[in-house]
């Protein structure tokens, strides 16, 4: 247990060191300023699709950073060593996604509010988002960290990342545009759907982790 909360220490501060979390909230902000730009002043347009442009803009932070996400452990024989120290690549999958989302969940519900100011959102739609993203956020970080085991050690990896993760979160970002206006059922709907991918992302990340290794 304690080699796990080092690692989820570890990734956490290597994160925020590397400037990786401030990159995923400037670019989540970024997304939310421009596109009123490109849709035009129509505030009640704006109210109407602004939950969805905050969904959007969190499943892409989520996946900002994803060739950093396992791929330097692996380069670095890092997962070589928790190997032969017995950590099972399943649990070194799950502790990468707590960490992952603790490095871009929070930040992205504290820069939702931000983003719903400049998309004229209501202080109940802001409640439903925020509430979404809250129980979201873990799914698409289970999601980055399964994406970032799959690709790693493949060329242009962030392209390819796009590509599997992006068709895989689409049930995700669904639920979540759907549940600011859903009410309790999305919500339900939503959880369910993270809790899956909370049970199975472990899995199948270590299980591409072990290949990887071999």
């Amino acid at each position: 247990m304690t080699v796990v909360i080092a690692l989820i220490a570890r990734d956490v501060r290597r994160a925020w060191a590397s400037g990786g979390a401030t990159l995923v909230v400037a670019f989540f902000l970024l997304v939310a300023i421009l596109f009123p730009f490109a849709i035009g002043p129509d505030a009640r347009l704006l109210a109407r699709v602004g939950g969805g442009v905050i969904w959007a803009a969190a499943l892409l932070a989520a996946l900002l950073p994803v060739e950093r996400l396992v791929a330097p452990d692996g380069d670095a024989g890092v997962l070589d060593q928790l190997a032969v120290r017995g950590l099972s690549m399943t649990t070194v999958a799950a502790a990468k996604i707590v960490a992952h989302w603790l490095s871009f969940g929070p930040p992205v519900m504290l820069a939702a509010v931000a983003a719903a100011g400049l998309l004229d959102l209501s202080g109940r739609t802001l409640l439903a988002i925020e509430l979404g993203l809250l129980i979201g956020t873990p799914g698409l970080a289970a999601l980055a960290v399964t994406t970032a085991a799959l690709v790693m050690g493949l060329r242009g990896a962030g392209a390819v990342a796009g590509l599997v993760m992006l068709p895989l979160a689409v049930p995700l970002l669904i639920f979540g545009a759907g549940s600011i206006e859903g009410g309790a059922g999305a919500f339900k709907l939503l959880g369910a759907i993270v809790l899956l991918l909370l049970a199975g992302a472990p899995f199948v990340a270590g299980a591409a982790m072990r290949a990887a290794l071999d």
